[in-house]
Protein backbone atom coordinates (compact mmCIF):
# COMPACT_ATOMS: atom_id res chain seq x y z
CA UNK A 1 0.00 0.00 0.00
CA UNK A 2 0.78 3.45 -0.90
CA UNK A 3 2.38 5.70 1.90
CA UNK A 4 -0.42 8.19 0.23
CA UNK A 5 -3.30 5.34 0.56
CA UNK A 6 -1.74 5.13 3.95
CA UNK A 7 -2.37 8.38 5.05
CA UNK A 8 -5.99 7.82 3.59
CA UNK A 9 -6.81 5.34 5.10
CA UNK A 10 -5.35 6.50 8.77
CA UNK A 11 -7.57 9.93 8.28
CA UNK A 12 -10.62 8.15 7.37
CA UNK A 13 -9.84 5.75 10.75
CA UNK A 14 -9.51 8.72 12.94
CA UNK A 15 -12.68 10.31 11.34
CA UNK A 16 -14.47 6.91 12.51
CA UNK A 17 -12.70 6.89 16.06
CA UNK A 18 -11.39 3.69 15.15
CA UNK A 19 -7.23 4.49 14.89
CA UNK A 20 -5.12 2.64 16.75
CA UNK A 21 -4.03 6.02 18.99
CA UNK A 22 -7.63 6.58 19.74
CA UNK A 23 -8.83 2.81 20.65
CA UNK A 24 -5.76 2.44 22.40
CA UNK A 25 -6.41 1.69 26.48
CA UNK A 26 -4.01 3.83 28.63
CA UNK A 27 -2.97 2.48 31.59
CA UNK A 28 -2.16 5.03 34.68
CA UNK A 29 -0.03 4.03 37.89
CA UNK A 30 -3.24 3.16 40.11
CA UNK A 31 -4.43 0.71 37.46
CA UNK A 32 -0.68 -0.66 36.88
CA UNK A 33 -0.58 -1.14 40.69
CA UNK A 34 -3.82 -2.86 40.68
CA UNK A 35 -3.52 -5.20 37.78
CA UNK A 36 0.00 -5.94 39.38
CA UNK A 37 -1.91 -7.19 42.83
CA UNK A 38 -3.94 -8.61 41.21
CA UNK A 39 -2.01 -10.79 39.09
CA UNK A 40 0.24 -11.72 42.24
CA UNK A 41 0.69 -15.17 42.77
CA UNK A 42 -0.45 -16.43 46.54
CA UNK A 43 -1.21 -19.69 48.21
CA UNK A 44 -4.79 -20.88 49.37
CA UNK A 45 -5.54 -19.09 52.90
CA UNK A 46 -3.69 -15.74 51.80
CA UNK A 47 -6.06 -13.09 52.42
CA UNK A 48 -4.76 -9.17 51.06
CA UNK A 49 -5.94 -6.24 50.68
CA UNK A 50 -7.24 -4.41 47.01
CA UNK A 51 -8.10 -1.40 46.17
CA UNK A 52 -10.46 -0.37 43.15
CA UNK A 53 -8.69 2.40 41.32
CA UNK A 54 -12.33 3.43 39.82
CA UNK A 55 -14.36 3.99 43.11
CA UNK A 56 -11.43 3.66 45.85
CA UNK A 57 -13.17 1.29 47.75
CA UNK A 58 -10.79 -1.25 49.53
CA UNK A 59 -11.47 -4.97 49.25
CA UNK A 60 -10.40 -7.96 51.54
CA UNK A 61 -9.32 -11.08 49.06
CA UNK A 62 -9.29 -14.20 50.09
CA UNK A 63 -7.27 -16.66 47.60
CA UNK A 64 -9.40 -20.01 47.60
CA UNK A 65 -8.21 -23.65 45.94
CA UNK A 66 -8.54 -21.95 42.21
CA UNK A 67 -10.37 -19.19 42.29
CA UNK A 68 -10.23 -15.61 45.01
CA UNK A 69 -13.21 -14.69 46.97
CA UNK A 70 -13.56 -10.18 47.26
CA UNK A 71 -15.57 -8.34 49.98
CA UNK A 72 -15.29 -4.90 50.91
CA UNK A 73 -13.20 -3.79 54.09
CA UNK A 74 -15.55 -3.77 56.96
CA UNK A 75 -18.52 -6.31 55.35
CA UNK A 76 -17.64 -8.72 58.12
CA UNK A 77 -18.62 -5.95 60.87
CA UNK A 78 -21.88 -5.06 58.75
CA UNK A 79 -22.56 -8.37 58.19
CA UNK A 80 -22.76 -9.05 62.17
CA UNK A 81 -24.66 -5.93 62.59
CA UNK A 82 -27.46 -6.96 60.50
CA UNK A 83 -27.34 -10.40 61.63
CA UNK A 84 -27.23 -9.28 65.28
CA UNK A 85 -30.83 -6.61 64.04
CA UNK A 86 -32.23 -9.81 63.07
CA UNK A 87 -31.19 -12.12 65.51
CA UNK A 88 -33.91 -13.86 68.34
CA UNK A 89 -30.99 -13.33 71.06
CA UNK A 90 -33.54 -13.76 73.82
CA UNK A 91 -34.69 -17.33 72.46
CA UNK A 92 -33.53 -20.54 74.26
CA UNK A 93 -31.17 -21.62 71.55
CA UNK A 94 -31.25 -25.41 72.25
CA UNK A 95 -35.37 -25.14 71.65
CA UNK A 96 -35.43 -22.55 69.10
CA UNK A 97 -36.70 -23.92 65.86
CA UNK A 98 -37.55 -20.60 64.18
CA UNK A 99 -35.46 -20.30 61.02
CA UNK A 100 -38.14 -18.41 58.83
CA UNK A 101 -39.65 -15.30 61.09
CA UNK A 102 -43.31 -14.64 60.35
CA UNK A 103 -44.70 -11.15 60.91
CA UNK A 104 -45.94 -12.39 64.41
CA UNK A 105 -41.93 -13.74 64.75
CA UNK A 106 -41.02 -10.15 63.76
CA UNK A 107 -43.64 -8.48 66.47
CA UNK A 108 -42.50 -10.58 69.14
CA UNK A 109 -38.89 -9.67 68.46
CA UNK A 110 -39.67 -5.98 69.11
CA UNK A 111 -40.88 -6.23 72.35
CA UNK A 112 -38.63 -9.47 74.05
CA UNK A 113 -36.14 -10.09 71.12
CA UNK A 114 -37.78 -13.63 71.43
CA UNK A 115 -39.77 -15.10 68.41
CA UNK A 116 -43.62 -15.71 69.11
CA UNK A 117 -43.39 -19.64 69.85
CA UNK A 118 -40.69 -19.24 72.25
CA UNK A 119 -42.37 -15.97 73.89
CA UNK A 120 -45.64 -18.89 74.03
CA UNK A 121 -43.52 -21.08 75.53
CA UNK A 122 -42.30 -18.52 78.36
CA UNK A 123 -45.93 -17.35 79.15
CA UNK A 124 -47.05 -20.84 79.57
CA UNK A 125 -44.35 -21.76 82.00
CA UNK A 126 -44.25 -18.07 84.16
CA UNK A 127 -48.18 -19.51 84.69
CA UNK A 128 -47.15 -22.96 85.57
CA UNK A 129 -44.36 -20.93 88.12
CA UNK A 130 -47.20 -18.73 89.32
CA UNK A 131 -44.94 -15.36 87.73
CA UNK A 132 -47.60 -14.64 85.01
CA UNK A 133 -49.44 -12.12 86.65
CA UNK A 134 -46.56 -9.94 87.61
CA UNK A 135 -45.21 -10.12 83.95
CA UNK A 136 -48.54 -10.00 82.48
CA UNK A 137 -48.82 -6.26 84.79
CA UNK A 138 -45.45 -5.15 83.95
CA UNK A 139 -45.91 -6.17 80.23
CA UNK A 140 -49.47 -3.30 80.74
CA UNK A 141 -47.78 -0.76 82.16
CA UNK A 142 -44.99 -0.56 79.87
CA UNK A 143 -47.61 -0.19 76.89
CA UNK A 144 -49.20 2.42 78.85
CA UNK A 145 -46.17 4.40 79.42
CA UNK A 146 -45.39 3.99 75.76
CA UNK A 147 -48.47 5.09 74.48
CA UNK A 148 -48.38 8.23 76.70
CA UNK A 149 -44.98 9.07 75.50
CA UNK A 150 -45.97 9.55 72.33
CA UNK A 151 -48.98 11.35 73.51
CA UNK A 152 -46.49 13.84 75.06
CA UNK A 153 -44.38 13.86 71.58
CA UNK A 154 -47.99 14.96 69.56
CA UNK A 155 -48.51 17.79 72.20
CA UNK A 156 -45.26 19.20 71.37
CA UNK A 157 -46.06 19.07 67.92
CA UNK A 158 -49.02 20.76 68.09
CA UNK A 159 -47.82 23.63 70.25
CA UNK A 160 -45.62 24.16 67.03
CA UNK A 161 -48.14 24.12 64.61
CA UNK A 162 -50.45 26.37 66.52
CA UNK A 163 -48.40 29.01 67.60
CA UNK A 164 -46.16 29.34 64.98
CA UNK A 165 -46.57 31.08 61.63
CA UNK A 166 -46.69 28.67 58.64
CA UNK A 167 -45.59 29.23 55.07
CA UNK A 168 -46.78 26.83 52.09
CA UNK A 169 -45.51 27.08 48.54
CA UNK A 170 -48.62 26.77 46.03
CA UNK A 171 -47.94 24.27 43.73
CA UNK A 172 -50.05 26.11 40.83
CA UNK A 173 -48.48 29.66 40.90
CA UNK A 174 -45.54 29.34 43.14
CA UNK A 175 -46.99 31.88 45.27
CA UNK A 176 -45.31 31.49 49.05
CA UNK A 177 -48.76 31.60 51.30
CA UNK A 178 -48.45 32.21 55.33
CA UNK A 179 -50.91 31.33 57.19
CA UNK A 180 -50.89 32.76 60.57
CA UNK A 181 -50.43 31.67 64.58
CA UNK A 182 -53.68 29.97 65.84
CA UNK A 183 -52.62 31.41 69.10
CA UNK A 184 -50.43 32.84 71.56
CA UNK A 185 -47.74 30.34 73.41
CA UNK A 186 -49.50 31.44 76.72
CA UNK A 187 -53.10 30.68 75.46
CA UNK A 188 -51.54 27.21 73.79
CA UNK A 189 -50.40 26.61 77.35
CA UNK A 190 -53.66 27.51 79.30
CA UNK A 191 -55.73 25.92 76.76
CA UNK A 192 -54.67 22.50 75.62
CA UNK A 193 -51.16 22.17 77.59
CA UNK A 194 -52.88 22.33 81.29
CA UNK A 195 -55.28 20.00 80.03
CA UNK A 196 -53.17 17.38 78.96
CA UNK A 197 -50.99 17.45 82.21
CA UNK A 198 -53.60 17.23 84.18
CA UNK A 199 -55.03 13.88 81.87
CA UNK A 200 -51.86 12.96 82.19
CA UNK A 201 -51.71 13.09 86.67
CA UNK A 202 -54.67 10.96 86.45
CA UNK A 203 -53.68 8.83 83.70
CA UNK A 204 -50.52 8.18 86.10
CA UNK A 205 -52.58 7.82 89.15
CA UNK A 206 -54.68 5.21 87.57
CA UNK A 207 -51.85 3.30 86.36
CA UNK A 208 -50.21 3.24 89.56
CA UNK A 209 -53.31 2.55 91.40
CA UNK A 210 -53.79 5.79 93.08
CA UNK A 211 -57.02 6.42 92.21
CA UNK A 212 -58.80 9.50 94.45
CA UNK A 213 -62.65 9.05 94.09
CA UNK A 214 -62.62 12.55 95.03
CA UNK A 215 -60.29 13.78 92.34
Amino acid sequence: MSKKLQNVKAVREMLEGTHKFQTKKTTGFSDADATSKKNERHDVGDVWEEKDPTSGLIYIVEQRDGFRVRKTKNSDELQGVREELRSFKNCPKEFCTCNTPNHLDEKMRKFHAMCFDCVIDMEHQMKKDGTYEEYEQNRVRANALAWLKEAESDITLLKDVYTNATQFVTNSTGDVETWSAKMTPEEFEEKIQAGFEKYKENFLKNLNGENNEND
